[in-house]
């Protein structure tokens, strides 16, 4: 069976360069490795790599006609309310795209969402049921 991680999450997008520029730009996110055809960013434990949509479909050898809603979210977890609101204005004012206002949300919690250049949703979100070390990992209990 699977161990319980992560070590890739590929997004497949339609225009690489504009991608790269936006999470290096709007995030602030430095590559660890671009070539012409793919990027990679490590983040805590796993790698975001940004590929080209058609490529991926063809490596998976899928259908690459996927519908504008891709039925998933990314999500980018804070320590409070006020980290939430602070991110949310930061990205704001850089131009990135903000899909819904924070605010309290019905499981208890409170979040927003913002979308890439490509409509890639990020929740920007503080779960008050959910433990974070130093570093932004998942703990693995409440501290």
């Amino acid at each position: 069976m699977l161990d319980q991680r992560l070590t890739y999450l590929t997004l497949g997008v339609n225009d690489l360069p504009k991608m790269k520029e936006f999470y290096e730009t709007k995030f602030g996110w430095i590559p660890m490795a671009a070539e012409e055809s793919i990027v990679f960013f490590r983040l805590n434990g796993f790698i975001l790599s940004l590929y080209p949509h058609d490529a991926l479909a063809a490596d998976a050898q899928v259908n690459g006609n996927a519908p504008a809603y891709k039925g998933f979210t990314l999500a980018y977890n804070l320590g409070s309310e006020q980290e939430v609101n602070d991110l949310m204005e930061k990205l704001a004012a850089a131009g990135v795209k903000v899909v819904k206002p924070a605010e309290k949300v019905f499981w208890g919690g409170y979040s927003g969402y913002i979308a890439d250049v490509e409509n890639n949703l990020w929740e920007i979100a503080y779960n008050p049921f959910l433990a974070l070390d130093a570093q932004g990992n998942v703990a693995a209990e409440q501290s």
